[in-house]
């Protein structure tokens, strides 16, 4: 009965051991690696043209896109929208090349929201793909625009008269700035999404 005990003992300092090694492997050195990376600025210098209307000065847009990423973590966008096309199930077809390290080395994409399912398009190159309109429609009821859409109404971000509220337009030029920075000819060809 002692020798059971005694290999209790060594089986809970091996556990305990291997823990500590985790922690500092998984969760110690990446933070501290994380640290030393310096986030590239990819902001606009100005306000792009189809958000004049909303910000008066690249300081409030950049503001706004913040708030538009803040509202896409609150609002779950990325459990159903990816940001990150991944070399498996034909994605590169689709969605175009496999996403690189260099798309996500910026402020606004960190944390990264990779998204762990694929139930709507993924959204990393979304720059300029739709017009604002069709975003804002989209969001106040998204089967005005794909009949078959899954994907939740958000009327709360429209006054009563359907227009939309700066939440709104905020998470509108989040989704109209994703992939803004990347060279359209080498990283977003056209593609093909069956499902819009």
């Amino acid at each position: 009965m002692k020798s059971l005990e005694k290999f209790n003992v060594i089986f809970l300092g091996a556990g305990l051991g291997l823990l500590g090694v985790a922690f500092i492997a998984l969760g110690l050195i990446p933070s501290l690696m994380a640290k030393k990376v310096k986030p590239i600025d990819v902001f606009p210098q100005q306000v792009p043209e189809d958000f004049q209307a909303y910000y008066k000065s690249a300081d409030e847009y950049r503001q706004a896109l913040f708030q538009g990423r803040d509202l896409y973590a609150k609002e779950a966008c990325w459990h159903c929208h990816s940001q990150y096309v991944r070399p498996v199930g034909n994605e590169s077809l689709r969605y175009g090349p496999v996403s690189t390290v260099d798309e996500y080395q910026n402020r606004l994409q960190l944390p990264q929201m990779f998204g762990t399912r694929r139930v709507g398009p993924d959204l990393i190159r979304e720059a300029d793909k739709k017009a604002n309109d069709w975003h804002f429609v989209h969001l106040y009821n998204p089967r005005d625009v794909v009949p078959l859409s899954v994907m939740p109404s958000y009327p709360w971000y429209f006054n009563a008269d359907k227009t939309p509220k700066p939440d709104a337009v905020a998470l509108v030029a989040y989704l109209q700035w994703l992939g803004s920075w990347l060279d359209t000819d080498n990283a977003n060809p056209t593609v093909y999404d069956t499902r819009q």
